[in-house]
């Protein structure tokens, strides 16, 4: 069924509720209908725009959608899902298959096709560990796709994709219990030293120092005593 006869329907829908109102006399079959009659209203301005904007299209086909990357969006998890929320606006106006979603046991992608004159595009690889691409699905929203990714086990993740852990872990400070701890502890001192205000740079400078005394003294006392 083309948009116009669903229009057509729609229309039709109306109007016969519309006779029914007027010979309803009970409050309660009145709320029922007029609820209904809303409903049919929203929809049927969906429909009128969704025709406008084929009528466009066909009216100008030299006019060529491009498409755009998606860049922003927000994620969450549960104990069986990891959740993406996309914010487009008015993307729960267009047809819901305008909205693809495609899963593998490590990725998604994302193509919303004809959203306010351009198609919108994300695909997201090496998620962090693996998904139930069967499970997983996608929900439109009020100006938001949401993609609910399931996943196999149900422990929690730390990011959402390999390339932030690897990331962060090569942020971490190095744990290696082979490396020479005193090393590890000059390092560090070299980081905090580096990155430090005057201030932390003139503690730093007279720890060491009187340690440096400390050791002299101590190396002396040693000769001393041989």
């Amino acid at each position: 069924m083309d948009l116009t006869e669903q229009i057509n329907q729609l229309e039709a829908d109306l109007q016969e509720l519309g006779s029914l109102l007027e010979k309803a006399e009970r409050k309660r079959v009145k709320e029922v209908l007029q609820q209904e009659q809303k409903k049919i209203e929203k929809e049927l301005a969906v429909k009128r725009q969704q025709r406008e904007q084929q009528a466009r299209r066909e009216a100008d086909p030299s006019r060529a959608t491009y498409t755009v990357k998606i860049t922003n969006y927000a994620w969450d998890q549960s104990e069986k899902f990891v959740k993406i929320y996309l914010t487009l606006k008015d993307v729960h106006k267009i047809p819901q298959e305008n909205v693809e979603v495609k899963f593998t046991d490590s990725s998604f992608s994302v193509l919303v096709k004809e959203l306010d004159g351009k198609n919108h595009q994300m695909t997201i690889l090496n998620l962090l560990c693996p998904i139930d691409e069967k499970d997983s699905y996608k929900k439109i929203k009020t100006d938001m796709v949401l993609i609910m990714c399931k996943k196999q086990a149900t422990k929690k993740w730390d990011c959402l994709t390999k390339v932030e852990k690897q990331s962060k872990d090569k942020d971490k400070p190095s744990t290696d219990d082979a490396a020479d701890p005193s090393e590890g502890l000059m390092n560090m001192l070299k980081k905090i030293y580096s990155e430090g205000d005057d201030e932390m740079k003139r503690t730093i400078n007279k720890a060491w120092s009187e340690s440096q005394e400390k050791k002299i003294r101590g190396e002396a006392g040693d000769m001393m005593d041989f």
